[in-house]
């Protein structure tokens, strides 16, 4: 799908591209959005605008060291990650940019929350945007700040996780739910860390390139600077998550703990009355079971409060509670 959007009274206005010969009467576009495209599509964009725009399998291709080049034909290629939250999972999604002098081609295998924001305040704001690096510059400030929600809405689960751990007793089965919310989170903020470091590397070869103006490098670094504040959040959630997950496995095995004792106190307390068994067992002639009435009656009263006294004395110290 090609989504082809030109200015209109300072705003963006978005048409979708059905052919070839609706490609070809657009002359003055600003950004062509290229969302799963097939390879009949990136062909009408190569003989429209004589761009060759990567496909989707190659997009994960290159080396870290070599995802921001400038092409023998002067267009300048980025590839930069978008952090992708949905109920279901999280994931960075790889999307690449070609910037020509005046058009802004990007390719993604699906549409992405940060283009959505963008097409829509770019309609809803005039002169938000003025050329192709506006809206290449619009995406990265929309990503910092989609990434500052997601990170927002991690606070707000840490924050109900550690109200289970940490406000009654937890059972194995709310453990196991905390450890489950806590990795769920923790994957989430890794890959907001990676998005944002991506995206600051992004912005930096940008400002290197001198293609930026004056006011939109001045864009660029308050966007490194928001970048910034994002990278020292998510240092503090990893510590955040660090302690509920140590917590919660302390937590679980306090529990354990508790069985334990209970088998160690039921050992302790059944020690004399073997000990009483296994001697009253031998069978011996001056043995009283064998010569009284009452000599097995005798032997187990004696067993029942040898195995009480032990009891009484731990729950005197506290230890069966």
């Amino acid at each position: 799908m090609i989504n082809l959007f030109v200015l209109q009274k300072g705003r963006l206005a978005q048409e979708q591209v059905d052919d070839r010969q609706e490609l070809l009467e657009h002359h003055n576009p600003i950004w062509i959005d290229v969302v799963d495209p097939e390879e009949e599509e990136l062909q009408w964009i190569k003989e429209a605008f004589g761009v060759s725009l990567p496909e989707l399998e190659d997009l994960g291709d290159l080396e870290a060291s070599a995802r921001y080049f400038e092409a023998d034909d002067g267009h300048l290629h980025i590839r930069t990650d978008f952090i992708l939250d949905d109920d279901e999972n999280s994931r960075n999604v790889r999307v690449a940019f070609v910037l020509t002098d005046n058009i802004l081609f990007s390719i993604h295998e699906q549409d992405l929350p940060v283009f959505r924001l963008v097409r829509l305040r770019a309609r809803l704001r005039p002169g938000s945007v003025r050329n192709a690096k506006d809206v290449l510059l619009d995406l990265y400030s929309t990503d910092a700040e989609y990434s500052a929600d997601a990170l927002e809405e991690v606070y707000e689960n840490l924050e109900e996780a550690g109200k289970r751990v940490l406000t009654h007793n937890v059972t194995d089965t709310d453990a196991a739910g905390v450890l489950e919310t806590i990795a769920k989170e923790e994957d989430l903020n890794g890959r907001i860390r990676r998005n944002v470091m991506d995206t600051r590397r992004a912005l930096s070869f940008l400002m290197r390139s001198k293609l930026l103006s004056d006011e939109q490098q001045e864009e660029a670094r308050q966007i490194l600077r928001d970048i910034d504040s994002l990278e020292n959040h998510t240092a503090f959630l990893f510590d955040k998550i660090n302690f509920l997950m140590d917590a919660t496995v302390g937590f679980i095995n306090i529990n354990q703990n508790k069985i334990i004792k209970i088998f160690s106190v039921v050992s302790v307390a059944l020690m004399p009355p073997t000990l009483l068994a296994s001697i009253w067992g031998m069978n011996f002639d001056h043995m009283p079971e064998l010569r009284s009435t009452i000599g097995y009656p005798f032997a187990i009263c004696m067993m029942l409060v040898s195995a009480f006294i032990p009891l009484v004395y731990f729950r005197k110290k506290g230890w069966m509670k």
